[in-house]
C-alpha cells in the first residue's frame, strides 16, 4: 500500500524476491521498495515515457533498475504478479508510479500507435517496422533494443545487408528509424 491505495496483485504466486541486499522478500515488499525507488530514477510519467520511448535512455533506466535490486527476471515475475504478463515493462513501471494507470497489453499499445508510426515511412519501411512490432508483440520490449537492430534485419530480409540494401542502403538512416518509431509507440496509449 502507498498514498493510500493498493496495487491490485491478481494472483497469488509462490515467488521469491529478493532486497538489494541479498535477503528474501514478500511481493508486497518488493513494491514497496521499487515504488521507493522508482522517484530516484523519474520524477514524473512524462518522464518515464521520455526515457522508455528512446532505446538508449531505456537501457540506462533498465541498468539502474538492476542496481537498484529490480532485474529483468524480477520485473518479469512481477507482470505475472499484476496479471500484465502481455504488457510492456513500461506500463508495468507506470502502473507501480501511479496505480490510477492500468497497463494495457502491447497488442493494444501497437493498435494505438500503428497508424501514427505508419505515417511516416515508405512501403518497405512499414514492411520493415511491421515486422519489428509483431515481434514486440511476441515477446517483448527486448526486440525493441538497438542491439537486435541487425538481428531483425537479417530475420526479415535474410541478411542484415540486404535488409539495408531494400530499406535505402544507408544504415544510419535506418538506426534513426528504428529509434524515432518507438517515440510514436510510447506517446500515448
Amino acid at each position: 500500500m502507498r498514498n493510500g491505495k493498493e496495487l491490485e496483485i491478481q494472483k497469488m504466486m509462490s515467488t521469491s524476491f529478493w532486497s538489494a541486499d541479498g535477503k528474501p522478500i514478500s511481493a508486497e515488499e518488493f513494491l514497496n521498495n521499487l515504488f521507493g525507488e522508482l522517484p530516484n530514477l523519474f520524477k514524473s510519467e512524462a518522464e518515464l515515457r521520455e526515457l522508455w520511448s528512446n532505446p538508449i535512455t531505456r537501457k540506462t533506466l533498465l541498468e539502474k533498475l538492476e542496481e537498484a535490486g529490480f532485474g529483468l527476471e524480477e520485473l518479469n515475475t512481477l507482470k505475472k504478479l499484476i496479471d500484465a504478463e502481455k504488457s510492456d515493462l513500461f506500463d508495468v513501471l507506470e502502473y507501480v508510479f501511479n496505480s490510477d494507470v492500468k497497463p494495457i497489453t502491447r497488442k493494444e499499445r501497437v493498435a494505438v500507435a500503428k497508424a501514427t508510426i505508419f505515417a511516416l515511412l515508405n512501403e518497405k519501411q512499414k514492411e520493415f517496422i511491421a515486422f519489428v512490432l509483431s515481434k514486440y508483440v511476441e515477446t517483448g520490449v527486448g526486440e525493441l533494443d538497438q542491439s537486435k537492430l541487425p538481428i531483425l534485419l537479417a530475420n526479415k530480409f535474410q541478411s542484415q545487408e540486404d535488409g539495408i540494401e531494400k530499406l535505402g542502403g544507408n544504415a544510419l538512416e535506418i538506426r534513426d528509424m528504428f529509434i524515432e518509431f518507438q517515440k510514436y509507440l510510447y506517446k500515448t496509449a
